[in-house]
């Protein structure tokens, strides 16, 4: 008889086209061997007992920002990938992909970042590419064929100077245009924060002059750059996208307007893939936090947040990422307008779907494994992840469905110390989480053995 490294028994798992199925997992040299029948003989070295747990596929956040205290554009010590990639195995995320930012050709920084990312994450990795700069254009073919990373972020609002504050130079739609036949031509995936900018200027100033002091708070933030200049941002990155013949993976859509536009994309042919992130699903300009809620693109109105839970009930969404940044509350100093965006949201990423989506509003448990991990494999390329199947990485979540639990500050894992969650109770717990068949977090504890355990992964897409 086979003997197995880890053998999972008496729980449920969450299968690709099947949903969930009470059976045992097998695991041997990190991936998954077996799927057996309850109590089927079999041998391992280590039997655990997960008897009323689910077991679904690792999440994957293929949306993050992994910096250094209130620098995002890249970790500089191991600490920084330890701290964010234990918040992730809290969470059950078992790998993710942090947009990498400079003005230097990546080149040369490459093989630093990874050294230190691998040094401290806990759970699998990989990095998007945001492309600035000519030198980095130049260097597409290096990133897809030597570094198996084959997706890049643009800033489409980033003109008249409005990328200084992350240091960026200015780009304009030329620029776009010829990252998508790049990425054409060489098997790449263009992933746009879409906004246009010239439209916010023109409503920013009216917005501003009308409430100079911020006290219109997350509803004047939202008036300022409106769904409209979203849309119009995806309707252009599709044209042009699709005229090019790269495939494009539409980041954080926050609005029924910008669904509905990448909507239209893909109706015309273009390979459209949509996210959006947990925070628009369940935040909106109504709610009491105040600058803490400032993102980029804003909380909507409550009408949005319907629209993108329908959008993923009915599958034209794709994928849910969590947009985490791990500035800590001293970037929300001042009013709307001088509090500096962005949220964490790693370690609520499952727990939100779980809770509002499956507990509340009945999302099956399949559809959540697709949205995050599934899904994200595909788009990504990572193509020995997303699923529980014999052959793939033993990357698992295992949740209690129906365990009760409240987000609490003092619990808080990332950097940042806070949530926009914080108070909240939550329906659906995150009790261990496994990279590789690896023990990161067992009993809701984070194993001081997994950091460094996590492995850089090439990818390479396949978006016929």
């Amino acid at each position: 008889m086979t003997r197995h490294d880890v053998l999972l028994r008496g729980g449920t798992a969450v299968l690709p086209g099947l949903g969930p199925v009470a059976c045992d997992i097998a695991i041997a040299n990190g991936r998954f061997a077996a799927l057996l029948a309850p109590g089927a003989a079999a041998e391992a070295a280590e039997s655990w007992d997960i008897t009323g747990l689910v077991a679904l596929p690792g999440a994957i956040d293929a949306h993050l920002h992994l910096g250094h205290g209130a620098d995002i554009s890249r970790p500089r010590v191991p600490a920084d990938a330890a701290a964010e990639s234990g918040a992730a195995a809290a969470g059950g995320i078992t790998c993710f992909l942090p947009y990498l930012m400079a003005t230097e050709p990546f080149s040369a920084i490459w093989d630093d970042v990874l050294a230190v990312t691998e040094a401290g994450s806990c759970i699998d990795f990989g990095f998007h590419p945001i492309i600035s700069t000519e030198a980095q254009l130049a260097e597409i073919p290096i990133y897809v064929r030597d570094y198996g990373a084959p997706s890049f972020k643009i800033f489409m609002n980033n003109r008249g100077g409005e990328g200084k504050r992350l240091g960026l130079p200015d780009i304009d739609d030329g620029f776009l245009l010829r990252l998508a036949e790049a990425a054409a031509a060489h098997g790449g995936l263009v992933c746009p924060h879409p906004e246009t900018i010239e439209l916010a200027w023109v409503l920013r100033a009216r917005i501003m002059a009308a409430d100079p002091e911020g006290t219109g708070g997350l509803a004047s933030w939202n008036a300022s750059r409106p769904p409209f200049v979203e849309a119009d941002a995806v309707q252009r990155a599709g044209l042009v996208a699709r005229h090019a013949g790269a495939p494009l993976h539409i980041v954080h859509c926050s609005s029924a307007a910008a669904l509905d536009a990448a909507r239209q994309q893909r109706a015309l042919g273009g390979r459209i893939f949509i996210e959006t992130c947990p925070h628009y699903l369940t935040h909106d300009i109504g709610w009491d936090g105040g600058v803490t809620g400032k993102i980029n693109p804003p909380l909507r109105e409550a009408a949005d947040r319907a629209a993108l839970w329908a959008g993923l009930a009915d599958g034209s969404i794709d994928t849910v990422g969590s947009d985490h940044v791990h500035r800590d509350l001293s970037g929300k100093q001042g009013n709307i307008w001088q509090a500096s965006p962005g949220c964490p949201g790693l370690e609520t990423l499952l727990p939100v779907l779980l809770s509002e989506g499956h507990a509340r509003r009945g999302l099956p448990l399949a559809r959540i494994a697709e949205l995050v991990a599934g899904a994200p494999a595909r788009i990504m390329g990572l193509a020995g992840k997303g699923a529980i199947a014999p052959g793939l990485d033993a990357d698992l979540a295992l949740v209690d469905p129906t365990a009760r639990w409240t987000v609490t500050r003092p619990a808080v894992r990332s950097a940042a110390g806070y949530s926009l969650y914080e108070g909240w109770e939550m329906t659906g717990q995150v009790v261990h989480t496994l990279v590789r068949g690896q023990a990161v977090l067992r009993d809701g504890a984070l194993q001081p053995a997994s950091q460094g355990t996590g492995r850089y992964v090439k990818r390479r897409l396949d978006h016929p």
